[in-house]
């Protein structure tokens, strides 16, 4: 029988960890020599693999001599961090993977100080050694003194470092060794990752970490066990993380992970990572055992949202023209049975029957939940994110939540970010030089301040800086910050955008549509130059006369328009509007449509 050993890859978003796993498969024979398989393999889904990041954590198991390794592919982005707080649970080990040009980022330091709290013994491996800009010793430098700094114990501390390329499949202990295969990395988990424990002749218990629904098998619960023996058919019981009998059931079906696959199996023993169908209502944290167990097994506490948005049933006249789910029932059922599986997601609904709030961690991981909803078939109304206040339960002080911003900027342009990050009430706590003409910044600022400013940053940077944020804490309310300078172009008619329309307008500002976009009364199609809103006439034709002209009429050249992408657009709204997110169409629209209305509105807020 096979040893088992389980551990976790964790690292910033782009360090290499799913291209890890690849040659991981690749090398210990999971995958024939002829075998085709995608390109990192376990990003599965259709978004990881457009973005190039990991969304969902998923379990994998390698065979290496006598050993079983389940090794868990985690998000890297820290919007996804729910994610990796469940699966440490389930391991005991952690492989911490950073760049050998980059160091250690914020998502890094967030996941490493989560596993070290746990007592998890880390192996760091420096990836894209074989990089021009490397600088592996620096680096590992780094990482010991990001160790140091998260009050890592001394057997953490005495970390096994090793050197390598995920991408030319090589690892190394040290830099002068030959580049041969992983066997190095190999040989130091199986070193430094203890074996499974876990007895197996005791009663059955597993704590659920994942969860989805299965259109054939129903809900699948994944987790480790943590004792006794799995068998197909034995009688089995939920509890809840209080210790409340939720639901007594059998074991209908036993899926263990091998390579890729998820393969069904008639047994499975205490330190082994398994999924199991069976039940309707456990959920994650909660405990599956033998009837006679009584306390449920400790599940890790989840960092709260804090990022809401209101999700509304979409009412533009262009509704259900696109979409084939459009009422609020199928919305209200598709938001809580995502915040059944994403334990990060709080949905609740409002006053309206029509509209619903949705928190997370950010607007990342909210997005990527929009636009697989718009890939279902779903047309909804998306509201301006804002964040989750507190209050202080002593003082009665408003607190809002912090995030750790650490930018990674060429030289030249460390002024215009000092200057922008201070107008959004961020406090500058360490700048340094990063070799090759580049400085690192980290502020600790307002998460509201920084909803929108990606798309500014990369401008005010010229596509170069790197920006990483990471919650930090609530901290006292920091006043009002000011918002979008620039007001909207609004559409004062429906039908088709005309070209000598848009030509007319293009002095007046930035446009959002091409020719021939249809639109409606409320829509908006561009941003105008000055601070106040303005109604224009998109429909407006050339008039015909049967005089010609003493010269031809010049062509007609536009100004290119800037086009969102969904997190764009959602960040650059107002709180008088709306993203109209559709399966074909994104369109930015004011709540109320109708001018008079929206007159009345403002007469009403400024009394």
């Amino acid at each position: 029988m096979n040893t088992i050993r389980n551990l976790a890859i964790i690292a910033h978003v782009d360090h290499g960890k799913t291209t890890l796993v690849d040659t991981l498969f690749r090398q210990s024979g999971t995958f024939r020599d002829n075998q085709r398989v995608a390109e990192r393999a376990m990003d599965s889904n259709e978004l990881e693999k457009e973005r190039g990041i990991t969304i969902l954590a998923k379990c994998t198991s390698v065979l290496w001599e006598d050993n079983r390794l389940n090794i868990v592919d985690t998000p890297g982005h820290a919007d996804f961090g729910g994610e990796v707080e469940r699966i440490l649970s389930m391991v005991d080990g952690v492989l911490v993977l950073v760049d050998a040009s980059e160091g250690p980022m914020p998502q890094t330091k967030f996941v490493v100080a989560k596993a070290l709290r746990q007592g998890l013994n880390p192996i760091v491996v420096i990836n894209k050694a074989d990089k021009p800009d490397a600088r592996p010793y620096e680096v590992h430098e780094e990482v010991f003194d990001l160790f140091a700094a998260l009050d890592a114990n001394d057997e953490q501390l005495d970390f096994p470092t090793l050197y390598a390329s995920a991408k030319e499949g090589w690892a190394i202990a040290n830099l002068d060794d030959p580049k041969k295969d992983l066997t190095p990395l190999f040989e130091a988990i199986v070193k430094r990752v203890p074996v499974a424990k876990g007895n197996p002749d005791e009663p059955f218990s597993m704590l659920v970490t994942t969860l989805e629904a299965d259109p054939y098998l129903g809900r699948i619960l994944t987790g480790r066990i943590y004792s006794g023996t799995a068998k197909v058919n034995m009688p089995l019981k939920a509890l809840g993380r209080e210790g409340n009998v939720l639901e007594q059931s059998r074991l209908t079906k036993l899926l263990a992970f091998r390579g890729l696959e998820r393969l069904p199996i008639q047994e499975a023993v205490a330190g082994d990572i398994v999924a199991i169908a069976g039940f309707e209502k456990a959920t994650v944290s909660d405990t599956i055992c033998a009837p006679e167990v009584m306390v449920p097994l400790k599940s890790l506490p989840i960092d709260p949202p804090t990022l809401a948005m209101t999700f509304l049933v979409n009412d533009s006249p262009f509704a259900g023209k696109e979409g084939k789910k459009v009422t609020s029932r199928m919305i209200r059922d598709r938001l809580f049975a995502e915040a059944e599986c994403n334990v990060s997601i709080k949905v609740s609904d409002t006053g309206s029957t029509d509209a619903f709030e949705v928190a997370g961690r950010g607007e990342l991981q909210l997005g990527v939940l929009i636009e697989t909803m718009r890939r279902e078939g779903f047309e909804l109304a998306i509201g301006r994110p804002r964040v989750l206040f507190k209050t202080d339960e002593d003082t009665g002080q408003k607190l809002e939540p912090m995030e750790e911003i650490q930018i990674d900027v060429d030289d030249e342009f460390t002024g215009i970010v000092v200057e922008k990050m201070g107008m959004r009430k961020a406090e500058m706590v360490d700048m340094r030089p990063s070799g090759g003409g580049k400085t690192r910044i980290v502020f600790v600022g307002p998460s509201r301040g920084l909803i929108g400013y990606q798309g500014e940053f990369l401008t005010d940077t010229r596509g170069t800086g790197i920006m990483s944020r990471i919650f930090h804490s609530y901290a006292a309310y920091k006043g009002p910050i000011g918002g979008r300078r620039n007001g909207a172009l609004i559409s004062n008619a429906t039908g088709q955008a005309v070209t000598y329309a848009l030509w007319n307008l293009d002095d007046r500002g930035v446009m959002f549509i091409t020719p021939g976009t249809a639109v409606y009364e409320g829509m908006i199609i561009g941003e105008h130059t000055r601070d106040n809103d303005l109604e224009v006439n998109i429909l407006k034709a050339k008039q015909l006369t049967n005089f010609r002209a003493a010269g031809k009429d010049e062509a007609v050249r536009l100004t290119p328009p800037r086009l969102f992408t969904l997190e764009q657009a959602i960040a650059y709204i107002e709180e008088d509007e709306l993203v109209e997110v559709t399966p074909q169409s994104l369109r930015l629209r004011k709540i109320l449509l109708d001018p008079n209305d929206r007159k009345r509105a403002d007469r009403s807020s400024k009394e």
